[in-house]
């Protein structure tokens, strides 16, 4: 398949995510304020869209506390700064199995609700976008399983798509792409699709172009996609992205550097990637023509 290169691109910024990098960087938000103000920096250099975790504001540790998604976007849509919502649905999927010969009882890091308890924050807040990952993976630690079974899918698919929120489907790997378009022809999401394709994380879709490219073109050609790779090869995945015809995600969630043994703010990662695009000879396009493209729904929330 030749390649057709983006030249309207807009950037997504995922600003703190629910991995233990809490402790790994100071520049790594965890209070309500300091999540919004990373997003709204981000925003300013240039991210059209931010998508947003919580974190325990003392520990630092994932949260699905309803509260604090409150004061998250609360705070962003009380700014001066115009930007597009994205907030997580990826918690409450969790398993954390026990050894190998015991695997139940479950240990300390499970995390399983039902399907409107993972969408309470979304009713509530009603982003212009959330996410849906899309499949169930082993995912980095041996016994961590990420969950999201088929009926589970489309009960929160069709939930979100009720709501007029539109899903960003997370594709950790061919098969969820695969899923994703039967969610599609079931009529549980709108069509045309928005897809981030996510690469390197482990044990999802290893982050090498051949990969790459079998996910890009497993994308219908009418949808709308990102793509990012983990650490390192965070910058190299803007470049492919928007080579392959996709947009782009950078932020604090997938990498914490700059430059090696430099950490990283959320608003330099994004200043890099626009500094990338812009090289390339594409534009950066900003919250209203993304709202556009998408056809996003700018909501009251409750």
């Amino acid at each position: 398949m030749p390649l057709t290169m983006n030249r309207e691109v807009f950037v997504t910024c995922a600003v703190t995510g629910s991995g233990a990098t809490q402790d790994r960087s100071p520049h790594v938000p965890r209070s309500p304020q300091q999540i919004a103000d990373s997003a709204i920096a981000a925003a300013k250099a240039g991210a059209a869209v931010v998508h947003c975790h919580v974190r325990d504001p003392e520990t630092g540790k994932p949260s699905r506390d309803l509260a604090l998604y409150r004061e998250v976007t609360e705070r962003i849509r009380d700014s001066d700064t115009d930007v597009v919502l994205n907030l997580t649905a990826g918690m409450g999927g969790d398993i954390v199995f026990g050894d190998v010969e015991n695997p139940f009882p479950t240990r300390e890091g499970t995390d399983m609700v039902g399907a409107s308890e993972r969408v309470t924050h979304i009713a509530e807040c009603l982003p212009e976008i959330c996410t849906l990952d899309c499949g169930t993976m082993n995912f980095a630690e041996a016994d961590y399983v990420m969950t999201n079974t088929p009926g589970m899918l489309t009960a929160m698919g069709g939930m979100m798509t009720k709501l007029g929120v539109k899903p960003e489907i997370e594709a950790f790997d061919t098969g969820h792409l695969w899923y994703a378009k039967q969610l599609v022809a079931d009529g549980v999401l709108d069509s045309p699709a928005l897809v981030q394709l996510c690469m390197g994380v482990p044990w999802g879709a290893p982050d090498d172009l051949n990969t790459f490219m079998a996910m890009v073109n497993n994308v219908p050609d009418d949808w709308t996609f990102s793509g990012f790779g983990l650490g390192r090869n965070q910058m190299a995945y803007v470049a492919a992205s928007v080579l392959a015809g996709g947009n782009v995600r950078v932020g604090l969630e997938d990498n914490l550097w700059l430059d090696k043994g430099v950490l990283a703010e959320n608003w330099q990662l994004v200043e890099r990637a626009r500094n990338i695009i812009e090289n390339m000879g594409a534009r950066v396009i900003g919250p209203e023509d993304v709202r556009k493209k998408l056809g996003l729904t700018k909501q009251a929330p409750k």
